[in-house]
């Protein structure tokens, strides 16, 4: 049957994905348009194509016992020279992030793998361009500021474009009230 390269990710909800996928072209990152911006639970992951309902009935699980949370960003980071990567700081439900990838990727589920560095919740903004251009994105993107609810994540896959595509959201268990993700927490939100 093959394999299929899959990841999950908490997505950035409107306006604030947008935003940051369009700021993202336009330091000339040749991915922005292929990757929704996002959070990454799992990073780019290659699975047999035959284990994806095993992988739905996982995810549908580790959502099962999550719960909505808060989700903030503000200012940026980098983790150069380690890796060109110019980042939106998660500077709250970072920890919430790190629970859930770590169930994700748990050992008792068909997504577990060894992660290349330690896991660091973050946006990318900018990643592989120019030097010039990533010491632009990390002075711009400085101030910037945004708040949700995450009360989701979600499953894409790696088309052979290089496009990624949402297969399946999983909401969080025990959801009564609590405003769907991408309703943001402070509508007046600092955005760029």
């Amino acid at each position: 049957m093959g394999t299929v390269t899959l990841g999950v990710s908490i997505a950035v909800p409107e306006p604030y994905g947008s935003q940051l996928q369009e700021r993202r072209a336009g330091f000339g990152d040749p991915a922005a348009h292929g990757i929704p911006t996002h959070v990454t639970l799992l990073p780019p992951t290659e699975v047999d194509s035959a284990l994806l309902p095993a992988v739905e009935t996982h995810l549908t699980a580790v959502a099962a016992v999550g719960r909505p949370f808060p989700m903030r960003l503000s200012g940026t980071g980098t983790f150069r020279p380690l890796s060109p990567v110019v980042f939106v700081q998660v500077v709250e439900g970072g920890a919430a992030c790190t629970w859930l990838q770590k169930r994700v990727r748990d050992a008792s589920g068909p997504l577990v793998r060894e992660l290349q560095f330690p896991y660091h919740p973050h946006v990318t903004v900018a990643h592989g361009i120019s030097e010039e251009a990533m010491d632009r994105a990390y002075e711009e993107l400085s101030e910037y500021a945004a708040a949700w609810t995450c009360a989701s994540f979600a499953l894409y896959e790696q088309g052979a474009d290089a496009v990624w595509r949402k297969l399946s959201t999983y909401t969080f268990g025990g959801i009564s009230g609590v405003p769907p993700q991408g309703t943001p927490v402070d509508e007046h939100a600092t955005t760029l």
